[in-house]
C-alpha cells in the first residue's frame, strides 16, 4: 500500500478569478478534498470578508487563515506595520514585493510545512487560477524549499476556460442573490409585469438615491463608512448582480486598499470612496519621507506622492486619459469584429479590462497570489 498523502490547497485573494476556481471545482471534481485558504492582511477593503463569507457558505467548506494557523503566539506578525517596520519603513514596490512574501508567501508556505509535520502530507497540490487565454502567466513561484513537494495545477488552462466562462461561472453561482441591494435591483428590473425591463437613467438614479438613504442609515451595512455616491452605488450593484464581489463595480483588484498595481483612476475612486484609506496610504508615504532621507517610493512610484492627486487639473486628466483609453479599447474591439463578423464583442466594463485599457499584462506584474 502506498504511503503517499497529498494535500489539495486553493487559494482565495478575494479575486473573481480564484474564487471562480474554487466553484469550478467545487461542482466538477467533487471527489477531491481541497481546503481553501485566504491570507487577510487586515488592508482589504471591507467587502472582501463579505465576499470570502459569502464564497465559504457557496463552498460548504471552512476558509481558513495560514496566519490563525502559524501566529497564533504573535499576533502582531499578521500586521502590515510591522512588517513596515522590519523593512525600515521601506514601502513595497514592484521590484521589493515584500508584503507579498512577507504578508502572502510566508505564512502559506509555513502552513504547509506544519500540514506536512504534523499530518504526515508527502505532496501538496496547489491549484490556481490561471486561464486559458493567459498564456504567459505562471502560477505562484515556490522558493527552493517548497517546489521540491508542492505541484502547480491549472484547470481553467488545462480545459480551456477564458476570461468570460469565469464570468458565467460567478453569474450562475450568484453568490449575492440574498443581498438586499440586489434583491431591490432585479425587483426594479423586473418590474409590474415580471418581465425584465429596460430601465431610463431617471429611475436608476432615483432607485438608487432612495438605497443610497437606506444604506446611510444602516450602520452595519458595508458602505456604511464609506462616501459612496449614486453613480459608483449603481457599478457595485450591477457587479453584485452579476455574481462579482461588489468592488468589482470600481477597481480592478481586490488586494490591499494601497495596493501599488491599481491605475491612478483607482487611486482617484478610492479617494472619493475611503477617504480614510486613501489619508492612510498617505501617511505611510509620509512616515516613509521623515524616516528615510535617502529617499523612498512612493505608491504612484519614485518621486510621485499620493499628494497629486488632489489638484483637480490634474484629476481631470487622468479622468479624461482615462476614458480616452477605454473608448479606445471599445473601438479596437468593434474592429475585430469588422473583420471576423462571427466573432461577438463582448463589452466588458472598464474594470474587467485595466490592465488592457493601459496596454499591460493581466495583473500589471503582481503575482497570483493577490491578484488572482
Amino acid at each position: 500500500m502506498s504511503s503517499e498523502k497529498t494535500l489539495h490547497v486553493l487559494g482565495l485573494s478575494g479575486g473573481k478569478d480564484s474564487a471562480a476556481l474554487a466553484m469550478y471545482m467545487r461542482n466538477n471534481y467533487p471527489e477531491l478534498d481541497i481546503h481553501y485558504y485566504f491570507t487577510d492582511t487586515g488592508k482589504e477593503l471591507p467587502e472582501v470578508n463579505v465576499f470570502i463569507d459569502k464564497l465559504r457558505g457557496y463552498l460548504g467548506k471552512e476558509i481558513i487563515d495560514p496566519y490563525e494557523e502559524v501566529f497564533t503566539s504573535n499576533r502582531k506578525k499578521k500586521d502590515f506595520d510591522y512588517h513596515l517596520e522590519q523593512h525600515k519603513n521601506y514601502l513595497p514596490s514592484p521590484q521589493a514585493r515584500w508584503c507579498t512574501i512577507q504578508m502572502k508567501l510566508v505564512p502559506f508556505e509555513l502552513w504547509v510545512k506544519k500540514k506536512i509535520e504534523e499530518e504526515g502530507y508527502t505532496e501538496i497540490v496547489s491549484y490556481v487560477g490561471i486561464r486559458a487565454d493567459e498564456p504567459a502567466r505562471d502560477g505562484f513561484l515556490t522558493n527552493k524549499v517548497t517546489e521540491e513537494y508542492i505541484t502547480i495545477k491549472m484547470p481553467f488552462r488545462e480545459d480551456g476556460l477564458n476570461r468570460q466562462d469565469i464570468l458565467n461561472i460567478l453569474q450562475q453561482a450568484d453568490l449575492y442573490s440574498d443581498d438586499e441591494e440586489v434583491q431591490a435591483f432585479r425587483e426594479l428590473k423586473l418590474g409590474c409585469n415580471g418581465i425584465e425591463q429596460k430601465l431610463s437613467e431617471e429611475l436608476l438614479e432615483q432607485h438608487f438615491e432612495q438605497r443610497l438613504k437606506v444604506i446611510k442609515s444602516d450602520e452595519n451595512h458595508p458602505y456604511f463608512k464609506s462616501n459612496i455616491n449614486i453613480q459608483t452605488l449603481a457599478k457595485v450593484v450591477s457587479a453584485m448582480d452579476q455574481g462579482k464581489p461588489g468592488y468589482y463595480g470600481w477597481r480592478s483588484r481586490s488586494g490591499c486598499t494601497f495596493c501599488f498595481y491599481q491605475q491612478k483612476i483607482e487611486w482617484l475612486r478610492l479617494m472619493e470612496i475611503y477617504p480614510d484609506a486613501y489619508e492612510e496610504a498617505k501617511q505611510y508615504e509620509k512616515a516613509a519621507e521623515d524616516k528615510r532621507p535617502d529617499g523612498t517610493f512612493y505608491w504612484l512610484g519614485k518621486g510621485t506622492p499620493l499628494s497629486v492627486l488632489e489638484d483637480d487639473e490634474r484629476k481631470q486628466m487622468i479622468v479624461d486619459n482615462h476614458k480616452k483609453r477605454y473608448d479606445r479599447f471599445v473601438k479596437k474591439q468593434e474592429r475585430q469584429r469588422a473583420r471576423n463578423p462571427l466573432q461577438k464583442i463582448i463589452y466588458f466594463s472598464d474594470v474587467d479590462v485595466m490592465d488592457e485599457i493601459y496596454d499591460q499584462a493581466e495583473g500589471g506584474g503582481a503575482c497570483v497570489t493577490c491578484y488572482k
